[in-house]
């Protein structure tokens, strides 16, 4: 019978933690929504009580099946734990659950906050009891604990005890500075257990700034933890915490773990994992991290002609899992390194069976070389590369042909008597005998200039007549842009990332001394791939 391991999400309090991320209560209301989705045993929401956000999350928090958990800390010293007020907005938040905070090592108790040895055991003790008597289930976030350990192993060991004593449903053992080594948690992990705080009773809660976070984890579990604490793409102060979205699949789908442990997380849902950690990026604002494990868009992306070629006849080859078990998909990519087993593969994945002989392929091999000469990457723009190989193979539909664009910027003095500036754009296309003209500013909702790209992407999407339809949900995700061939010979290289309302990504390339054309370019041709790939009729 499989052992239970429990899974307490972090994201909404120590993710929020990260540098840069700020939350608002619609985002946590959206992201504590999707992790209940995708299983989890808690949610903990935030701090009630330390700021405006995480006490009208708590006022306004979703039902959820996952443990809604409130943080905080212990009761400070010469308070009652019934009498201390930070204490008490904690329990107000009227979760469940509370976890709460204290000082496990004791150089922190003594410097940072001025206390006796003994006064923070009963702080420890006090305050956990006081949550178990409110009926909440208490947890214990040991912090600093690995270090405290390694100074003082009895006195580390003694504020564990005084919290299970007190009522603790679980002590989270936590390597707060994210400096210990995994083979350290794993042998001290062993030796709490040793020491009478049962396995199953027992948290882990790991740093990432020795970028092991995820192994430190691991060694806690194999050691006898059986809840394992993280965030969503690895959010957190510093380095950022234990990555959820690597830690999962790793308990879901390695050995040991998947043999050994249950968890509340269905293979439905795991299939879900790449929707949710691209959705926070999302929320975020920020670009998704394509190398990440699992979920990363080249996670699952095989280059080398060598690999291509296994991969065709046993994907186990060079894939330690099923990318479509996490949610995400293998990818061929296409460049200069590429033969013809990435590029008959590659159009495969297209819906195109090209026969081994076809004149086309060379055609298409020498076409690649020579553009990525030029400074094009079809590596990482899979779409453009489609739509080449559709116009060398003869199958790709023409919808529209663009006549001209214009582009202009100007700048002018507002009635405030400030300088600003005004992007406009104009596209004429034809379709089929019909000529359309589409103008448009960059302005935004705020009256702020978005400049002269986004300008003419709202030029080509406003009016593409029996088109529109088509393209109505195309949302621009990233735009990147650099510098290729330097000096006075230097070209712009411009890569855009593009989604539509089904979650569906994909990736175009535009190349030219002008990065205003350079970024048509790129617009241009995401349009087109959602045409082709929605199936739109040719004019």
């Amino acid at each position: 019978m499989p052992e239970r391991l429990y899974i307490y999400d972090t994201t909404l309090r120590d993710g929020q933690q990260t540098q840069g991320v700020q939350f608002s209560t619609k985002d946590k209301i959206r992201i504590a929504t999707a992790l209940d989705a995708l299983g989890v045993d808690h949610i903990e929401g935030g701090w009630p009580g330390a700021n405006p956000t995480d006490s009208a999350f708590f006022e306004t928090a979703p039902r959820t099946r996952a443990v809604m958990t409130a943080f905080g800390m212990t009761r400070r010293a010469g308070r009652s734990a019934a009498n201390d007020d930070v204490l008490a907005a904690v329990l107000n938040a009227g979760t469940p659950a509370v976890c709460l905070v204290g000082k496990a090592h004791d150089f922190h108790v003594t410097q940072a906050l001025g206390i006796t040895l003994s006064d923070n055991l009963d702080t420890i003790g006090t305050s956990i009891a006081h949550c178990v008597a409110q009926g909440r289930e208490a947890l214990f976030d040991a912090e600093h604990f690995f270090d405290g350990y390694k100074a003082n192993p009895d006195y580390a060991l003694s504020c564990l005890h005084a919290a299970y004593q007190a009522g603790a449903r679980w002590v989270v053992l936590c390597d707060t500075n994210g400096g210990t080594l995994p083979d350290e948690i794993g042998r001290i992990t062993a030796k709490v257990i040793a020491a009478g705080i049962p396995g199953d009773r027992l948290g882990i809660h790991t740093h990432n700034d020795l970028d092991c976070a995820v192994a430190g984890a691991l060694a806690a579990v194999m050691a006898g933890a059986r809840q394992v604490q993280g965030t969503l793409n690895g959010l957190g102060e510093r380095c950022g915490n234990a990555n959820l979205t690597a830690l999962i699949p790793t308990l879901l789908l390695k050995q040991p773990y998947a043999s050994r442990f249950s968890t509340s997380i269905t293979p439905e849902a795991l299939a879900g994992l790449t929707r949710i950690s691209r959705m926070l990026d999302d929320i975020l604002n920020r670009v998704p991290m394509r190398q990440a494990a699992y979920v990363g868009a080249s996670a699952f992306a095989h280059k080398a002609g060598l690999h291509a070629s296994a991969i065709v006849k046993d994907p186990t080859t060079y894939e330690h899992v099923d990318p479509a078990l996490v949610g995400n998909a293998r990818i061929i990519p296409m460049s200069n390194q590429a033969g013809q087993s990435n590029l008959r593969q590659r159009l495969a994945e297209m819906g195109l069976d090209v026969p081994r002989d076809h004149p086309a392929l060379p055609v298409i091999l020498d076409e690649i070389k020579a553009r990525e000469d030029q400074g094009y990457a079809y590596d990482t723009a899979q779409a453009s590369f489609e739509l080449l190989a559709r116009r060398a193979l003869g199958v790709m539909p023409r919808f529209f042909e663009v006549k001209r664009y214009r582009v202009t910027v100007e700048r002018r003095k507002n009635k405030y008597d400030q300088m600003v500036s005004l992007s406009e754009a104009v596209v004429v296309l034809r379709i089929g005998e019909a000529k359309m003209l589409s103008v448009s500013e960059s302005m935004d909702e705020a009256g702020t200039d978005r400049g002269p790209v986004n300008a003419l992407a709202k030029a080509l999407a406003k009016d593409l007549g029996p088109y529109q339809r088509y393209i109505a949900d195309i949302r621009l995700v990233d735009f990147k842009v650099r510098i290729t061939q330097g000096g006075t010979e230097a070209v712009t290289r411009v890569i855009i990332d593009s989604e539509d309302a089904t979650g569906r990504r994909w990736s175009t390339v535009g190349v030219s001394a002008n990065i205003v054309d350079a970024s048509f370019e790129a617009l241009l041709e995401s349009v087109l791939w959602k045409l082709v790939r929605d199936g739109a009729p040719a004019s």
